[in-house]
């Protein structure tokens, strides 16, 4: 339903009120009602209709009334008051990464600069070098800014996209005409960012499916109306989302063709060619009878088919194993394949703990406690809690005394609760790769995650040094998010990955896929690359509420597609084969 629509209305609220100067708790009651919207894994719809909102962290009996007013009317009347008293370029300008309210503000009341394109021109020209503070690299930033926002609007994270096909396909599924369903393209292969969303079905009623699907609720738009194709306009996201219809004999070989990648297809079809085969979306068919009909172009379905009824008959006509949608990127996965040596990726029922969740000692909601008792839900065998250091301030990073505080409340929960609760934190690397905290301190934690959260535009050598020396320190276990990549925010740091995986190698240190949906971090090319440098990973919820739990599914996605086994991951260890990694 309306749960990014809800979650850009509220984070709006918190842009404006910042602008105005406004109570800072006020405006992170907004923030935090926005981000526990985004984690949300099913629609608000059902939410309002079994009367949970305020179930959810974050969302009072206020910020409730408001939802239910958004998913009513499509509007909300305190955001539309708002607006009327803000000139509206000035919200769009504070998506910019960098671009705070002081510096908005600024640029509105000296420059007159009140949209995107005016501040992308005037930073073009120079113009902004006259305001106090600005300078060269800070325009070239404003653009580099400017650029990553747009960029970031043209696709949607996987969480969207995952979030958006469930809602069609569960729509879809009511209608007793569907008897097959299945979503495709790159949400099947779990990219960390969708650009479109493929829905493939098969049918003996196509144009009853295909009334069905133009007209649904989630529908913005109809971009295409046909008996076997259609193609709509998602109200959320404003995504583009196709449904073909085909025959069930074809349903394999078209599911194969449109989950793609573009490349693994063409290495697909290049095998089938030397093995006399052709191979489209109708089905695998000898080479010869292609040469007389045309190809697909002319029917394809009276030529004879050698398969096309499902993947796996597919795979085993070409000799060959099952290749998991998540491999499908033409990165040597087919010629593992025919001879046999596929990795046997890693599952999500092989997870038996999470490396990195947030406490209300620092920036988290829930209390250590209530952690405990949710964990319970996912039959894990151990969590760390990991809050930040004293340097992260804005983050509620713990001061030493505050620390040891944390320490004994974890000691009582762990003698109730049913898992195992490390004693974690996620401290911070300084400028010279040194931690926010002494090792007299750093030792008495189980789990010590070392990440960065400053310095972002430092040199390449430099920020490189930072992880190479945390990696060093024999009391770091893990690098959290180590390229820094936020989503629609802020791109990955200019690091070499190479050198930072030599030296977690080196040091028996583990590096991160921050599960975090906003971060993917390692994404699926690191990953491989860390695995062929020995280096182990950790999987990290970065859990700030308990509604972003779950979200370990997406960094599993992740290291499937970076062909990560249970081996290669210490998230699969029993607790005692963690106890005894942690004492290396």
């Amino acid at each position: 339903m309306k749960n990014q629509e809800v979650s850009r209305i509220f984070r709006d609220i918190a842009k404006i009120l910042e602008l105005k100067g406004e109570n800072i708790f006020r405006i992170r009651a907004y923030e935090r009602a926005a981000q526990a919207v985004d984690n949300l894994q099913e629609n608000l719809e059902g939410v309002i209709k079994k009367e949970e909102l305020t179930s959810i962290p974050g969302i009072g009996a206020d910020l409730s009334v408001k939802i239910k007013e958004i998913a009513a009317t499509g509007r909300l009347k305190y955001y539309e008051e708002l607006k009327k008293k803000t000139p509206q370029g000035l919200i769009a300008m504070m998506e910019i990464p960098g671009l705070g309210p002081k510096t908005v503000k600024k640029l509105y009341e000296q420059l007159k600069i009140n949209t995107v394109e005016k501040l992308e021109k005037a930073a073009k020209s120079g113009k902004l070098l006259k305001l106090e503070g600005i300078r060269e690299k800070t325009e070239d930033n404003i653009l580099r800014g400017i650029n990553l926002v747009r960029k970031g609007g043209e696709r949607q994270t996987l969480n969207s996209g995952l979030l958006l096909s469930k809602s069609f396909v569960d729509k879809l599924k009511s209608l007793k005409a569907i008897d097959d369903i299945e979503v495709a393209g790159s949400v099947r292969r779990k990219k960390d960012t969708i650009k479109d969303i493929d829905i493939l079905v098969t049918s003996k009623k196509p144009k009853e499916v295909m009334d069905k699907f133009i007209h649904l609720d989630l529908v913005k738009e109809v971009l295409a109306h046909g008996e076997t194709k259609s193609s709509v306009i998602a109200k959320e996201n404003n995504m583009q989302v196709d449904l073909r219809v085909l025959k069930h004999e074809s349903f394999g070989s078209a599911l194969l063709y449109f989950t793609g990648s573009k490349e693994f297809n063409i290495r697909l079809r290049q095998l089938a060619i030397k093995m006399g085969y052709k191979i489209n979306e109708y089905g695998v068919f000898p080479a010869t009878s292609m040469k007389n009909t045309g190809g697909p172009a002319s029917g394809g379905q009276k030529d004879k088919k050698l398969a096309g009824k499902t993947e796996e008959e597919i795979f085993s006509l070409l000799k060959m194993a099952y290749i998991p949608p998540e491999l499908r990127e033409d990165r040597g996965e087919i010629d593992a394949a025919l001879e046999n040596k596929l990795p046997k990726l890693i599952e999500l029922n092989d997870i038996k703990g999470d490396f990195h969740i947030h406490s209300r000692y620092s920036d988290g909601l829930a209390s250590i406690a209530d952690i405990a008792k949710k964990l319970e839900e996912f039959d894990y065998e151990y969590a760390a809690i990991c809050d930040h250091s004293q340097s992260l301030k804005i983050a509620g990073g713990l001061s030493e005394k505050e620390v040891y505080k944390k320490l004994k409340e974890l000691k009582k929960v762990n003698q109730k609760s049913k898992i195992k609760l490390f004693a974690g934190t996620e401290v911070d690397i300084a400028s010279d790769g040194t931690l926010d905290y002494s090792n007299n301190l750093l030792k008495e934690f189980d789990v010590v995650v070392a990440a960065i959260h400053s310095g972002f535009k430092q040199t390449k050598a430099q920020l490189t040094k930072r992880i190479v020396n945390a990696c060093k320190n024999k009391y770091t276990n893990i690098i959290a998010h180590p390229t820094g990549k936020l989503w629609g925010a802020r791109e990955a740091y200019d690091i070499d990955i190479d050198e930072i995986c030599r030296a977690a190698a080196d040091n028996q240190v583990a590096l991160e896929i921050n599960c975090y949906p906003q971060r993917l971090d390692l994404n699926d090319i690191n990953v491989m690359r860390a695995k062929k440098h020995g280096v182990k990973l950790t999987l990290g919820t970065d859990s700030h509420q308990l509604n972003q739990l779950w979200s370990m599914e997406l960094g599993v996605a992740v290291a499937r597609r970076g062909w990560l086994e249970k081996g290669d991951i210490i998230n699969c260890l029993s607790l005692n084969g963690v106890i005894k990694w942690l004492k290396k």
